[in-house]
């Protein structure tokens, strides 16, 4: 997961919004979108490869999601999979505040994250990464935005998609579903920024430039779904749009539930 955009308890229903990006290598194995039969009370994709999860959402209002922190340099083959952050939230009891403990503790066994976790009460942010010590920090209500840095680290395409976000929930002519559909579609901005605006995060400049959008069309490595969440005291709905090579659709899914 590359770009994630939330609106944490904005004074109303719904608590939590979220529209988000995972961009991955096309060839990793994915499966899409699922209530997963080992642990029904999880709703979210899987890395087939190691068994985890970007972005998930449980029956019981928990919600999680993961990004890369973009460290090149200390990138340790021999680390665990990040995935297993989000999955083992879900599929516990824990609260935000005790997973978010845990993964301090544990940080250092894995390469750079950054880790949100919501247990309807409490969104926390954990941060490893850039040679700081692992961290965790608790979200006020409002807007956030996070890519592959710090919180609000204002790269080009993380200011895009939270200015776009911000103009999206504040409209109030809109309906739920129109506003939905309008979040799927500030995720697939294929912006590029300007060589002058690109961060520098230790990957070549061919590199910076290829993921300096906000929906990464590539051939090889893209932009592989497009998540939309709505979670609610009551209820909640998670769609994911599922993307290939070059951008194109390889599917959707939409789920729904009462909590």
């Amino acid at each position: 997961m590359c770009l994630i955009v939330l609106d944490w308890q904005p004074g109303g229903s719904p608590s939590l919004r979220v529209a988000a990006n995972r961009d991955e290598f096309h060839h990793r194995p994915t499966a899409p979108l699922q209530v997963w039969p080992d642990a029904p009370q999880v709703m979210a994709g899987r890395d087939l490869a190691s068994g985890g999860t970007w972005l998930g959402v449980s029956t019981d209002g928990r919600f999680a999601a993961l990004t890369n922190y973009r460290d090149p340099a200390r990138q340790r083959p021999d680390a665990r999979s990040r995935g297993a952050l989000v999955a083992d939230f879900l599929t516990g009891r824990m609260s935000a505040a005790e997973h978010a403990e845990a993964c301090v503790r544990e940080a250092a066994h894995y390469n750079g994250f950054n880790l949100l976790l919501c247990d309807g009460r409490d969104l926390i942010w954990v941060g490893y990464g850039g040679g700081h010590p692992p961290r965790s920090a608790l979200l006020p209500p409002g807007v956030h935005a996070l890519s592959n840095h710090l919180p609000g680290t204002p790269w080009p395409k993380l200011v895009r998609a939270r200015e776009a976000f911000a103009h999206v929930l504040y409209n109030p002519e809109a309906s739920l579903e129109t506003q939905t559909e309008a979040l799927f579609e500030l995720l697939l901005d294929p912006t590029p920024a300007a060589d002058a605006d690109l961060p520098d995060t230790g990957v070549s400049l061919e590199w910076e430039r290829r993921l300096s959008p906000v929906f990464i069309a590539g051939e090889d490595y893209g932009t592989r779904s497009r998540t939309v969440l709505v979670l609610g005291p009551a209820a909640l709905h998670i769609e994911e749009r599922r993307h290939g090579a070059g951008g194109s659709d390889a599917g959707r899914t939409v789920l729904n539930t009462r909590l």
